[in-house]
């Protein structure tokens, strides 16, 4: 039985508006870089890695994002990079090396104050207590770590007892973003994680038990054999354990690049227009209980640090998705991981075998990467504003980067079709997504992007 979520939040309009669906169809990045990782090259290896952090001064802010890339068992849906495995000797030789990527990243840099801790996967729990601990101590050992550090980890439900959530609250982690995804049975079954409410419920309950109060949701749309009415089932039950945020993701289906994905039946995916009817029931109801709907597929209670950004316009952008993150650069430390300085992109090497290779003979992982010219610097920061759900002032765009005011010509010339569809606004330099365009938020912002086309493919826009 799904117990309705309790009330609080206004009724959300339901937008009628139709959308082309060869709009929401259409495969465009999601934007959680500019440029995106598909555009990085080897010419920013590690030397260019070891050279930029140098640069960083003592006073750099930093965050460090851990990545895991393993799982007990592979998920049909998942995007990650991640493998699977159940023996304890790959994992604890990788944390090793975590260790002496966190030691080499420190030797190369004076900056040590850490705002934020990120731990992603996989599975960040096969490491166990007792290796996340050793980790965060040779963090506390490297670089200075505040006292109101925020510090997050993506969980598993199923991993999460009362001891494990104890073994976290005393290392300091002070939010836990749990995979739900969807909590119908048979879409269970269909992606590969039968996950049943109690275990989710089990999990939240051990997690505040341990004093970590700060709880996400990741929901998912577009999933095999996922009705309007399941996912809404599912938003209604989730909110009746009140996380202080939910993420909303459309699956990507994408078994050009990971083939497990081939898994799944696509005769039982949802259509564009099926998907964009998800989408806009699944954000109804999320706001029918309480959440304000933050940038375009995150949802937040009022008091919640990232709706009271996203109200100041200090909302931010990353590899993690939507943030209250402001650090001067992004660490990305492990296999495959992502960095962002303020001279550009790295990313390590996505096989762990290459990258323990390259940690065993004392070298940075760093494979490829992209250096910022100023003109990616405009257009990433017009990107970032109208992902975030702001209106992007251009004129004032182009004169902090001190660029030609005729720049975006082009892409303004691209964006009227957009709004003869009532899908975006141009007024007065100030270019914005209207209520209607929301859902389409990455087709907007892709009018800016100039190296769309170049290399790679994408998910579907809604």
């Amino acid at each position: 039985m799904i117990v309705p979520p309790p009330a609080g939040g206004a009724p959300a309009a339901r937008d009628s508006s139709p959308i082309p669906a060869a709009l929401a169809g259409r495969q465009v990045p999601r934007y959680t870089s500019y440029p995106t990782a598909p555009h990085f090259h080897a010419g920013v290896d590690a030397g260019t890695y070891r050279d930029w952090l140098g640069q960083l001064s003592a006073g750099t802010s930093l965050s460090l994002y851990l990545h895991v890339p393993f799982c007990a068992a592979m998920c049909s849906y998942c995007g990650c990079h991640t493998k699977v495995t159940r023996r304890r000797e790959p994992v604890d030789a990788y944390a090793d090396r975590l260790a002496a990527e966190i030691d080499l990243v420190s030797a190369s840099t004076a900056a040590r104050r850490v705002d934020h801790i990120h731990w992603g996967g996989g599975t960040p729990s096969t490491l166990r207590a007792d290796g996340l601990a050793r980790l965060v101590d040779r963090m506390a050992l490297r670089f200075a770590l505040p006292d109101d550090l925020d510090h997050a980890i993506e969980l598993d439900p199923r991993t999460v007892d009362d001891a494990f959530a104890a073994a976290l609250g005393a290392i300091g982690v002070t939010r836990a973003s749990l995979g739900v995804q969807d909590l119908n049975p048979h879409v269970q079954v269909a992606i590969g994680r039968v996950q049943p409410y109690a275990a989710v419920a089990s999990a939240v309950g051990a997690l505040r038990k341990a004093g970590i109060a700060a709880i996400s949701f990741d929901l998912m749309y577009g999933l095999p054999h996922q009705s309007t009415a399941d996912l809404v089932a599912t938003v209604a039950l989730a909110a009746t354990l009140r996380p202080d945020r939910i993420s909303l993701f459309g699956y990507a289906h994408v078994p050009w690049m990971k083939s497990h994905q081939r898994l799944i039946d696509e005769a039982a995916l949802p259509d564009a227009a099926l998907r964009f009817e998800q989408e806009r029931e699944a954000r109804v109801a999320l706001v029918a209980a309480g959440y304000v709907a933050v940038g375009l597929d995150h949802f937040a209670l009022p008091a919640d640090t990232m709706a009271r950004a996203h109200q100041g316009g200090d909302l931010r952008r990353n590899f993690q998705g939507y943030t209250v993150d402001d650090a001067d650069a992004l660490i990305g430390l492990g296999a495959s991981a992502i960095g962002r300085l303020p001279q550009g992109h790295v990313q390590n090497a996505p096989d762990t075998a290459g990258y323990q290779r390259a940690i065993d003979a004392g070298r940075l992982a760093t494979v490829r990467g992209l250096a910022f010219t100023r003109e990616d610097r405009a257009r990433g920061e017009v990107i970032e504003r109208l992902m975030c759900g702001y209106p992007a002032d251009l004129p004032a765009i182009l004169n902090r980067h001190d660029l030609a005011p005729n720049l975006f010509d082009a892409a303004l010339d691209a964006l009227r079709d957009l709004e003869a569809e009532g899908l975006a606004r141009h007024e007065g330099g100030l270019v914005s997504v209207t209520e209607t365009g929301r859902p389409l938020t990455r087709i907007v912002a892709a009018v800016f992007d100039a190296r769309l086309g170049q290399a790679g493919r994408h998910s579907a826009a809604v």
